[in-house]
């Protein structure tokens, strides 16, 4: 197969670019492995007209709408591999299939790697999240919990008393200074020392001396990695960002590639559905402006 664009991954922001891509009249190809980041959601938050929907419908009714176009190929798979073949063309490979194509955009998200406490990972996207923004709302105000996996649960910690009361569980991870403790007294934010044995129930902490810490849900810090290694294969540069890698990216969304693209998880520190769609937008015109000028 021979398109002008292939999009590597079809999440949100791969969408987003290839509709671009689509509507420029351009032969585009997605190649997607169908495993969207917040699988584990019930609801997504924060999307303008699509708050408080099943991120299965959203991502259903984009895929839908984009397939409307006859210039757009849907590939289900997982990329393997990608290559430069020469100064204007790229090899995509997957499952003893491939594709070549004038530009590529990477839309191949991350993997959120969970801290090792029991309970926590049937919890995640239920009453176990990253995003105050997305799903801190829907607590109503109630008691939060900030389950400490790396310092970052300081950030977490200052954040949250906006959404409920909150109790930061340092699980051994981390001891606030002096000026940290300051700033979680000036919030509000309880700190509880005690050990974390386990999760239950909707969102109840289980300490180590046995007594049981009941939240309306928990926060927590996942690490990233990459879901795909395809931008390493293609040597586009990455940034170290406070939860792990990311690819670089200018303001076009252009990488250290020339020809290359990214947007959305794997392009950002830290994102959501609203930036992942925004970011795609821009990756899939500057694509389409990279063969003109």
């Amino acid at each position: 197969m021979e398109v002008e664009y292939a999009v590597i991954g079809g999440s949100y922001a791969g969408m987003s670019a290839a509709l671009q891509l689509a509507r420029a009249r351009r032969k585009v190809a997605v190649v997607d492995a169908g495993l969207r980041r917040n699988r584990f959601a019930a609801e997504s938050h924060g999307f303008l007209a699509q708050d408080g929907r099943a991120p299965s419908q959203i991502a259903e009714e984009a895929r839908h709408q984009l397939l409307k176009y006859p210039n757009v190929r849907w590939v289900a798979g997982q990329a393997q591999t990608a290559r430069r073949l020469d100064e204007e063309h790229f090899e995509v490979q997957w499952g003893g299939q491939s594709l070549q194509a004038r530009r590529l955009i990477l839309a191949t998200g991350v993997v959120d790697e969970l801290p090792a406490v029991e309970g926590l990972a049937e919890r995640w996207g239920r009453s176990v999240f990253h995003c105050p923004y997305c799903h801190g709302y829907e607590l109503n105000g109630g008691a939060i919990g900030v389950l400490a996996a790396s310092p970052l649960a300081q950030h977490h910690a200052l954040m949250l008393p906006d959404w409920g009361t909150v109790t930061l569980f340092l699980n051994g991870t981390y001891t606030p200074d002096a000026e940290q403790l300051a700033a979680l007294q000036r919030r509000g934010v309880q700190i509880e020392a005690v050990p974390v044995a386990r999760l239950g129930g909707h969102a109840d902490v289980v300490l180590a001396d046995g007594r049981v810490r009941s939240m309306a849900g928990l926060f927590t810090q996942a690490r990233t990695r990459m879901a795909s290694t395809v931008a390493e294969q293609l040597g586009c540069a990455f940034e170290d960002g406070p939860t792990g890698p990311y690819i670089r990216t200018d303001g076009m969304q252009q990488t250290s590639v020339p020809g290359v693209f990214a947007c959305g998880d794997a392009a950002r520190a830290a994102g959501n559905v609203a930036i992942s769609v925004g970011e795609g937008a821009m990756a899939g015109a500057a694509a389409h402006r990279s063969m003109m000028f």
